[in-house]
């Protein structure tokens, strides 16, 4: 079995014969469980939790018309799962679990692209990197996979090491593995589950979220995990998932875990 649970398709259109385009590629590429977890902040309904000039630019959709997407999909027999990626943002757990409780989502991402003002992706902050201090930078990221974890509101978190985008990257290994395991041990006590995300290997960083020895404390915590390829086109959906089922079973995976209206099942990794 292979998922496919973190695509996007912010690029094109809310319409079926784009979404089309995704779920065809999957099809191809022998996906059985494919979703499309569109950015939480693109619609109107989230401005009271996360709000900041990069983000407002780009708030245009409507959850009413992203509902209707799927109904249309599902009236056609393409079957795909429904899903928001949101940003996981610090003191708006009430908020956050408003929003996802409005909606009969398959599953929920949670992830985590701004420490504090500073969104650590984004290629507009990229010389910021040069100005902050990367210990306080790594730390503060950390710090907030352990209070996603610990709210318990999401079904899987995104590109668990999405902060080493860049190649910034803490020399002080010691360091780097303290915070890889107080983030562990906060997900091994919720519901949330850690996907293997092709995505880096499309990233300056070039290589698969998260690191051989964050995904190995993945393990030896039982923490479940997903595939994704966080496309957001749709020749990237599937993309490079040798590599990425070679890195699961050499960490000891054995198996995935997929969703449906928010229940779990685990399957077989293949």
């Amino acid at each position: 079995m292979k998922t496919d649970y973190h695509n996007h398709l912010e690029k094109g259109e809310l319409t079926l014969d784009y979404l089309k385009q995704f779920t065809d590629q999957a099809k191809a590429k022998d996906i059985e469980h494919f979703g499309i977890s569109e950015h939480a902040y693109h619609f109107y309904q989230t401005k009271d939790i996360l709000s900041n000039p990069w983000v407002d630019a780009r708030r245009y959709y409507d959850m009413e018309d992203y509902v209707s997407l799927f109904h249309q999909a599902w009236d056609a027999n393409i079957d795909v799962k429904m899903s928001i990626e949101m940003d996981y943002t610090p003191g708006k757990h009430q908020e956050m679990k408003h929003f996802i409780e409005q909606y009969d989502f398959d599953y929920v991402i949670g992830s985590i692209h701004w420490v504090g003002d500073f969104g650590i992706d984004l290629a507009e902050f990229r010389a910021e990197w040069d100005k902050r201090d990367l210990y306080d930078t790594y730390r503060g990221y950390y710090d907030q996979v352990i209070t996603l974890a610990e709210s318990n509101l999401f079904d899987i978190v995104g590109h668990l090491d999405l902060v080493k985008i860049f190649k910034y990257v803490p020399e002080d290994e010691s360091f780097l593995l303290e915070q890889y395991d107080r983030a562990t041990t906060a997900l091994a006590n919720s519901k949330t589950c850690v996907e293997i995300s092709t995505a880096g290997l499309r990233k300056p960083v070039g290589e698969l979220y998260p690191d051989p020895r964050l995904l190995k404390m993945c393990y030896d915590k039982k923490i479940p995990i997903v595939l994704s390829s966080d496309a957001h086109e749709p020749d990237h959906v599937g993309a490079d998932f040798d590599q990425a089922i070679d890195f699961a079973k050499s960490a000891g995976y054995t198996s995935l875990m997929t969703f449906e209206k928010g229940k779990r099942k685990e399957v077989p990794l293949g």
